[in-house]
């Protein structure tokens, strides 16, 4: 196999698709293991910052992109460059639709263009979380329009991502990187690759399996997190602080890990990926009802929230309507500046149609980019945090929160990350 050949002298020119959270990672790792990279996205504007090495990431420090650019990276959007490449990682989005139903534009239309330039000894591997059967299947369909075949003219994979913005405890190179590929010589070639830039590969016996351990991986997350938001509720009616609960519930050292609750979930992944394989399992007769209750629940927790802001204006002499509210962060979780499924924007917008004037704060997000859902937000601006406010709404748990004296300003504080410490009056735990 030629590919190998490619691999093992690190002249692989390796294209990844999809510059975001995922996609850009990768680039910075084939970089720094010396690997030609060409980047590939449809955003002009992160292409144009990335060509002269600026990054949009916060936890992605520009100075890093000087540095490892220097081995040759371009970004680019002519896909028609797709040709040239030797390995291609399609890292693109995989969003529902407004029916909670999979999207898969992006993925599909990856692989059309990769088709359409397709040639002998390629390696193509899908990072993009889907349904089981997406790569062998579907993928594999789309890109043997080409007249080519899987495993003898070229080699396609799937290798989940298991990307954490901001943890500085795990990067790409220490999380072990589960791969199954389409055939033997698939799993060989993609293996080869990623053994360059990770310290561990976890090969499985095909796709299949590699699609639904990533989807695992976000249920068990779904369903634990619905759990502890559903006692919220109960133990908040028990007058039980939940958060007290959880951390004695931790001093076990053995059968049990501790989940936290809070106001709905965010990012790309846990909010949306199990729906895919819910999607799936109707092909099969299946009901997933584990699934579709905690996403009922979590789902279900801004207007939980919303419920303790009205009690907490009420308690104040003020209805909703016409009430000033800062909602410190917009992030889905702390210290990042990823807004992706924040559940930030849902409570915003409840709380607009209850008639209330909503502002923000985050300290990594001053400007509210462009959304799928909530393009109508764009271009808002962060606000101070300051008393003028009737309520202070606590979304994210960003360390700089951590350090204000919230009660200080004399009006309630709903908080729904228990970073506000204290017997006060004026918290009130969501």
């Amino acid at each position: 196999m030629a590919i190998l050949e490619l691999i093992r002298m690190k002249e692989a020119r390796i294209g990844v698709i999809g510059l975001g959270y995922v996609g850009l990672p990768l680039v910075l790792e084939f970089c720094k293991a010396g690997f030609p990279v060409t980047g590939f996205d449809i955003d002009e504007s992160k292409v144009a910052l990335l060509n002269q090495g600026r990054s949009y990431i916060k936890h992605i420090d520009s100075s890093a992109l000087t540095k490892v650019f220097e081995n040759g990276f371009r970004a680019t959007t002519d896909f028609s460059l797709l040709r040239e490449m030797d390995c291609i990682l399609i890292c693109v989005p995989t969003p529902l639709n407004k029916n909670r139903e999979p999207d898969m534009t992006y993925v599909f239309n990856s692989g059309s263009g990769i088709a359409s330039s397709l040639r002998i000894g390629q390696l193509v591997v899908l990072e993009s979380t889907t349904y089981p059967g997406t790569t062998e299947v579907d993928l594999r369909a789309i890109l043997e329009k080409s007249g080519l075949r899987t495993g003898e003219d070229f080699y396609l994979a799937f290798s989940p991502e298991r990307e954490d913005p901001n943890n500085r405890n795990f990067s790409v190179r220490n999380i072990p990187k589960v791969v199954g590929g389409c055939t033997p010589k698939c799993l060989e070639a993609a293996k080869a690759l990623y053994s360059c830039i990770v310290e561990r590969t976890v090969p499985v016996s095909s796709p299949r399996v590699a699609e639904a351990a990533k989807l695992l991986e976000n249920i068990y997350r779904s369903v634990n997190i619905a759990l502890v938001n559903e006692l919220k509720v109960l133990f908040d009616r028990m007058e039980i602080d939940v958060w007290e609960v959880i951390a004695a519930a931790s001093t076990k050292p053995f059968g049990f890990q501790a989940f936290y609750p809070g106001p709905g979930l965010g990012g790309h992944c846990i909010p949306i990926d199990p729906f895919y394989l819910t999607w799936k399992a109707r092909e099969f007769d299946c009901n997933t009802r584990f699934i579709e209750l905690a996403g009922e629940i979590n789902s279900g927790m801004p207007d939980y929230v919303i419920g303790k802001v009205m009690l907490a204006l009420n308690d104040a002499g003020k209805p909703v309507k016409g009430s000033r509210v800062l909602i410190l962060g917009l992030a889905y979780k702390a210290n990042v500046d990823d807004d992706r499924e924040s559940p930030s924007y849902r409570i915003m917008e409840k709380l607009e149609r209850l008639g209330a004037t909503v502002e923000y704060n985050d300290p990594y997000i001053p400007v509210i980019r462009p959304t799928r859902e909530y393009a109508r937000y764009a271009g808002r601006r962060s606000t101070a945090v300051d008393g003028s406010f009737d309520l202070i709404l606590i979304a994210t748990a960003h360390d700089e929160y951590r350090a204000l004296d919230l009660l200080s300003f004399g009006i309630p504080v709903v908080d729904t990350r228990n970073i506000v410490h204290g017997d006060g009056l004026l918290i009130y735990r969501a």
